[in-house]
């Protein structure tokens, strides 16, 4: 996402880079995994992504989902919701027209077995092959995740390293606002953010390649590239994988990871919102407050403690109990960082925020859809609530319309 423009790269933190996950669904919110149906309709051939004037669409390797990229990174959030809403509604004429289905935002699809969908069978399938290898891939943690990914450059090495200690400050409490997934095979799960919770665990044969999903705060390009790439290439290579995935920046899971082919930072610790102005306003809030904390020099919490404030949040969003010396809990903590976002905010950004600052004093939207669906629950059943609850966030991407 973040690509050079002329002969140098973006100003650190100059430009918005996003990646959004996608759900293909029926009116009725079954999971369609049609995705090479879907390109192939409409370019006329099988390809990984179809290039239109101002975003790419294609693959992921669950066949119900499609990601959606921009051509070009933001400088503005305000051409970025333009941009990907265009997408959204371009892609939903057409699976309209041509399949009867929808797109659905969200972490998890709420409904999904792990039967309904599989995985990428064309070009770039011996990927999934390799780690199908190691890893039993028909589990929610591969095959039922959307994640919302914000890509961020960095500029120098000397900056990146900055940028990435202070992300891992950011992103443990992240989840708390950015939460999405409360329901997974028609029912409620324990976690506040299950698809993060699944996430911890799909690769724990080989956990030096997600470590504790909070990356380890690193000194400079050379300890990153031994300690961290060096070490999940290493122990892949002792089980017999080829080098489709060693030493290669991308197998990394952590929740922040270097993309040195972007200059950029991809934070991933974020589920797929409702909206696309959610997305906007969450990277507006991660941003913003990464400018803030380093402007201000901001003393940065011992990874220790926020590994242990993270696996709170997954399972309690705002109410959990946390260590951090800025609150007690996880809502404390993201009312700091929200005011130091705001102090550090342009005023594109300061437009987008409120949003934010709404999810933490009244709940992420994993915590509304979870009271909505029990409410309607009681007056029906829980597989008619959810379908129910859901079809609303489906008009809710469809029209650009936040969820409260």
């Amino acid at each position: 996402m973040i690509k050079k423009r002329g002969t140098y790269t973006y100003k650190p933190l100059e430009v918005i880079g996003p990646e959004n996950e996608f759900s293909i669904v029926s009116q009725e919110l079954k999971p369609l995994p049609i995705s090479d149906q879907v390109i192939k309709a409409n370019c006329g051939r099988m390809v990984n992504f179809v290039e239109l004037p101002r975003f790419t669409f294609g693959k992921e390797m669950q066949m119900h989902v499609i990601e959606v990229k921009a051509k070009q990174p933001f400088q503005s959030p305000r051409i970025f919701e333009e941009t990907i809403q265009e997408a959204v509604v371009t892609l939903n004429a057409f699976l309209e027209e041509k399949f009867h289905a929808n797109l659905l935002g969200t972490g998890m699809h709420p409904l999904l077995r792990l039967s309904e969908t599989g995985i990428w069978p064309h070009y770039h399938k011996h990927i999934y092959e390799e780690y199908g290898k190691i890893f039993n891939l028909k589990q929610h943690g591969w095959l039922n995740i959307q994640s919302f990914h914000l890509n961020l450059p960095y500029g120098k090495e000397k900056t990146g390293i900055q940028i990435h200690n202070v992300l891992a400050n950011i992103c443990t409490y992240l989840p708390a606002v950015a939460a999405s997934s409360p329901i997974y095979e028609g029912n409620i799960g324990s976690n506040v953010d299950n698809r993060l919770a699944f996430y911890k665990i799909n690769q724990k044969e080989v956990p030096s390649i997600t470590g504790e999903v909070i990356p380890e705060s690193i000194s400079s390009f050379e300890m990153y590239r031994n300690e961290v790439i060096g070490k999940y290439s290493r122990d892949l290579a002792c089980l017999g994988v080829d080098r489709t995935l060693l030493f290669k920046e991308w197998v990394n899971s952590r929740g922040v990871i270097f993309r040195f082919d972007r200059a950029a930072l991809e934070v991933r610790v974020m589920d797929e919102q409702e909206c696309i102005k959610a997305d906007v306003a969450l990277s507006c809030f991660v941003r913003a407050t990464a400018r803030g904390l380093i402007n201000n020099n901001a003393e940065l919490t011992p990874h220790s403690v926020l590994v242990s404030d993270f696996n709170e949040v997954i399972k309690r969003g705002l109410e959990a109990k946390v260590l951090n010396p800025h609150g007690s809990t996880a809502r404390d903590v993201c009312q700091h960082l929200f005011d130091v976002a705001w102090s550090n905010a342009t005023e594109e950004e300061k437009e987008y925020l409120p949003l934010v600052q709404k999810r933490i004093s009244t709940g992420n939207l994993s915590d509304i859809i979870k009271e909505r669906v029990l409410r309607k629950a009681q007056r029906t059943t829980l597989q008619e609530a959810i379908v129910n609850v859901y079809s609303m966030l489906i008009k809710c991407l469809a029209n650009n319309q936040p969820y409260f």
